[in-house]
């Protein structure tokens, strides 16, 4: 193993820095990373990454070797690709439930292990949420659900009765939207200390919000890393975040940036 920098300075005791990891989860997002930019991008940050989402629908615009090469790179690094919920959601609104086993099929041939079941843009009933989650795992995909909305105020108790739905129909994961957990620029403390309460935070992860939610500033989204990583600690699941933010999202996860330091003893 390669020595580090300054190994005089202690690093929190209290994160996990070794993958496969199973708290302390980071999900960055692909927007159509090329693949040299990827490579080189992996050659750096791999090591706090543990999930990448092919946002949206853009899995479907790649040339298939290219994509496979990408994943390939991917899971070089172990880092777990997974095709974004909304993807989805476009194939069950014009195909309805003819059109979910062969895109879970597709996509477990072409080498992802994983999908996400949102319904962001078009609303589920709790048994098609379940039905969509069931039908993926038969097709041997794992589940990320997510739960919540971009547009509404979701409650404490729904969300923890979507997530809860997820997990009954075999979701290994869950995910809250993030526009869900910011209000006029701060985080929705409240709400977020009674999803604590209510779930096993090991199974969550919290999305940040994003330039794709109106009004959303670079600052809001710092502030609300800041807030996950101080209330819930080092460990918290997060998802969401830019390539380009990884490596500085580490660094508060270690307590190497405004934060502070948590626990280095």
């Amino acid at each position: 193993m390669s020595k580090s920098p300054f190994s005089m300075v202690p690093l929190p005791t209290n994160r996990s820095m070794e993958k496969p990891r199973e708290k302390g989860l980071s999900m960055m997002m692909d927007w159509g990373l090329p693949v040299g930019e990827l490579e080189d991008r992996l050659g750096m940050i791999a090591p706090y990454v543990d999930f990448a989402k092919f946002v949206v629908g853009t899995a479907r615009l790649y040339d298939e070797e290219y994509l496979q090469r990408k994943l390939e790179i991917y899971h070089a690094h172990r880092v777990h690709p997974f095709i974004g919920g909304q993807f989805l959601e476009y194939v069950y609104a014009t195909q309805g439930f003819d059109g979910v086993q062969p895109y879970c099929e597709e996509a477990h041939r072409l080498g992802f292990k994983a999908i996400e079941v949102s319904d962001n843009c078009v609303p589920l009933s709790e048994n098609d949420r379940k039905r969509l989650i069931r039908s993926a795992i038969d097709c041997g995909l794992e589940v990320h659900g997510e739960v919540g909305s971009k547009s509404d105020d979701t409650s404490a108790s729904t969300l923890i009765a979507q997530a809860n739905a997820c997990y009954e129909a075999g979701a290994d994961v869950v995910l809250v939207e993030g526009a869900e957990l910011i209000e006029n620029g701060e985080p929705k403390a409240d709400l977020l200390r009674e999803l604590k309460a209510g779930l096993d935070l090991s199974k969550v992860m919290f999305e940040l919000s994003g330039h794709w939610i109106p009004g959303t500033t670079n600052t809001e989204i710092y502030q609300l890393k800041k807030f996950f990583i101080t209330e819930f600690g080092p460990d918290v699941n997060m998802a969401n975040i830019m390539p380009q933010d990884i490596w500085e999202t580490e660094a508060l996860r270690c307590g190497l940036s405004v934060v502070g330091p948590t626990n280095v003893g």
